[in-house]
C-alpha cells in the first residue's frame, strides 16, 4: 500500500465545512445584489415603457382630435367653392331686377345668359344632369317612375320626361321624374 492520501483527507472535516459555510453567505450577497440590480432595471425599463406608451397615448389622442377637428371644417366649408361660384349667378339676377325698362328680349338674354353662368358652375363642381331619352331603359338608380302609359313600346322604358335630374360626382342628388311605357 502506498503512503499517499487522498487530500481530502489532509483537510480537517470542521474547517472544511467551515469553509464551506462561509462561501453560502458570500453568495447569497452576491445573488442578492444581482437580484436588487436585475429589479432596478426592471423598474427603470417599465418605468421608460409606461412614459412611452402614455406619449404615444397622448400623441395618438391628438391626432384624432385634429382629424376630427378637419373634418368638422371639411363638412363646415364644403361648399364654400361652390357657394362662391354662385355668387356671379345672383349678381347677373339681381342685374337683372334692376333694369329700368326690360324687355322681353333683354329679359330673355338675360335670363340665357344667367343660365349659361349657371351651367359653367354646375360644370365646375361636377353636377350633371340625368335627362333620358325617350325609349331609354327604366334605370331605378336615376330615374323615379311616376307613373305607366300603355303605348306601342317596350315596357319599362321611358315615354317621357317630366323633369331632369342631378348627379354630384357620380351620386345621385334628384332622379330624373319620367312615365314609363306598359304595353297595350
Amino acid at each position: 500500500m502506498s503512503d499517499t492520501k487522498p487530500e481530502n483527507e489532509n483537510l480537517n472535516p470542521e474547517t472544511a465545512e467551515v469553509s464551506a459555510e462561509a462561501e453560502t453567505p458570500v453568495e447569497e450577497t452576491v445573488q442578492e445584489e444581482s437580484l436588487e440590480s436585475k429589479l432596478a432595471a426592471a423598474e427603470q425599463k417599465a418605468a421608460e415603457m409606461q412614459d412611452a406608451f402614455l406619449r404615444a397615448k397622448a400623441e395618438s389622442e391628438n391626432i384624432r382630435r385634429h382629424a376630427q377637428e378637419d373634418i368638422a371644417k371639411a363638412h363646415k366649408f364644403a361648399v364654400e367653392g361652390f357657394a362662391k361660384a354662385m355668387l356671379a349667378v345672383k349678381d347677373s339676377m339681381e342685374m337683372a331686377l334692376k333694369t329700368d325698362a326690360p324687355t322681353v328680349e333683354s329679359i330673355k338674354s338675360g335670363v340665357e345668359a344667367t343660365l349659361r353662368q349657371l351651367n359653367q358652375v354646375f360644370e365646375q363642381n361636377r353636377v350633371v344632369e340625368v335627362e333620358p331619352q325617350q325609349g331609354d331603359k327604366l334605370d331605378p338608380n336615376k330615374h323615379q317612375a311616376i307613373s305607366t302609359v300603355q303605348v306601342d313600346q317596350e315596357d319599362n322604358t321611358i315615354v317621357s320626361v317630366l323633369q331632369k335630374g342631378y348627379t354630384l360626382s357620380d351620386r345621385l342628388l334628384r332622379p330624373a321624374i319620367v312615365t314609363v311605357a306598359k304595353k297595350a
